[in-house]
């Protein structure tokens, strides 16, 4: 197990783990020791970085939303990885998303200073590390709340505390996860936000789409949150100026920004979406998402290519037991394995000059812990030894079983070392 000193920065033994140093290594200067993929300095099987794709993902996420004059608050729980988070708020990020309390604190550590936790926030503990964030005047938090139950919980420790929470109204659909369902449940939690003037303040409207998987149902989601935004501020209900209003996972934020961007309530707003994987894409679920936005959405269609997968897993072949399958050192404490498996991209036998395409027929068919098999032919030309790379679907559940990530440049040099906090 790596020994991390956060505090110095340094990583140690990090030769143990990934090439080879005498001496702890600064993240920072990873890219300082000429650590190459193909010349094997790097202990197989590892996620890496592209450093190239990673780049014109950034900017054109941050075009897209231009174009659309919304903010992104990028979901900072697919990467964990504040050296990630300070990229995206550099381009122009409005702040991160993020699930839960010890989440927003890992953030707060390394910098970020407005945080939208687009999830409920129960607890007693959680609250507290909540609260103790809130005592410094630079950092904005906003949770969401869907009951009059967790108003009044939230009422009552924020104002021992002596401290405001802002929150936002989640609206929910039948069927889905947390939010109001109706206009009774709604008038419940303003209710109960009637209680605690002061202490919790209503500065938005959050929901989450993707719950619902037709369009035309999420159209009429969205115009209903517009609906809802629009009254509640005639009514006087909003304690923030801008208002804020919130959607998008990573699969429907063009649908989201096309029927937010329409919002005129009257007053500022700040028009906030979230996607969270567009940042690595993938070839699996979100490649099938971004191919539907790019043969419907104007403002995709117009731009240049679309967002690029950045996110690769490299492991060896470690046995061919039979001449129809190879076993790669690889597995489920690897790669995501939830929305499809792992997908065979390239091919290198060290030595050679360049990886090339794997014979279209490969195929990853079941993986154990550290195990994948590959289905191959009699015949095909692999040996034990050959590295092989690997498209991943859903980088959530990949980059959740890494803690350092090396980002390669175009030549497959380590140029930076991405540290993850889950």
């Amino acid at each position: 197990m790596l020994e991390i000193k956060y505090q110095a920065g340094t990583i140690d033994p990090l030769n143990k783990a990934l090439g080879k140093l005498d001496a702890p290594l600064a993240p920072d200067a990873a890219g300082q020791v000429g650590w190459q993929l193909l010349a094997e300095d790097l202990s197989l099987p590892a996620a890496v970085l592209y450093e190239e794709r990673l780049a014109h993902n950034l900017e054109w996420m941050r075009r897209f939303m231009g174009e659309y004059g919304v903010q992104l608050a990028p979901h900072g729980k697919t990467t964990m990885a504040p050296k990630l988070f300070a990229r995206q708020l550099a381009a122009g990020a409005w702040g991160i998303t993020l699930a839960t309390a010890h989440q927003t604190a890992a953030a707060y550590a390394h910098g970020v200073r407005r945080v939208l936790m687009a999830n409920q926030l129960v607890g007693r503990r959680n609250m507290e590390i909540v609260a103790d964030l809130l005592r410094d005047p630079d950092f904005e938090f906003f949770t969401l709340v869907d009951s009059a139950a967790l108003v009044d919980q939230l009422g009552r420790y924020f104002s021992a505390r002596g401290q405001k929470l802002q929150v936002l109204l989640e609206l929910g659909v039948p069927g889905g996860r947390t939010g109001v369902r109706g206009a009774q449940q709604q008038a419940a939690v303003l209710a109960a936000l009637a209680r605690w003037p002061g202490v919790l303040s209503l500065a938005g409207v959050e929901i989450y789409e993707g719950v619902l998987q037709e369009e035309a149902d999420i159209r009429d989601f969205l115009r209903r949150t517009v609906a809802v935004t629009r009254e509640l501020f005639a009514a006087g209900r909003f304690g923030r100026s801008p208002v804020v209003m919130s959607g998008a996972g990573s699969a429907w934020y063009d649908v989201v920004a096309e029927e937010f961007a329409r919002t005129d309530i009257g007053a500022p707003i700040d028009i906030v979406l979230r996607p969270g994987c567009y940042l690595t894409h993938d070839v699996g679920i979100y490649r099938a998402a971004q191919k539907r936005i790019l043969a419907s959405n104007p403002v995709a269609q117009k731009m240049r290519e679309g967002l690029l997968p950045a996110l690769q897993l490299w492991a060896y072949v470690q046995s061919i037991p039979e001449p129809e399958r190879a076993i790669i050192g690889m597995g489920k404490r690897d790669a995501a394995f939830d929305a499809g498996m792992p997908i065979p991209a390239q091919v290198y036998r060290p030595g050679a000059s360049v990886p090339v395409a794997v014979p279209a027929h490969w195929e990853v068919t079941g993986m154990m812990d550290q195990h994948a098999y590959l289905a191959i032919r009699p015949g095909d030309d692999v040996q034990v030894g050959d590295m092989v790379a690997f498209d991943i679907s859903h980088p959530c559940l990949t980059f959740d079983k890494w803690r350092h990530i090396p980002v390669l440049d175009g030549d497959l040099r380590v140029i930076d070392l991405v540290q993850t906090f889950f």
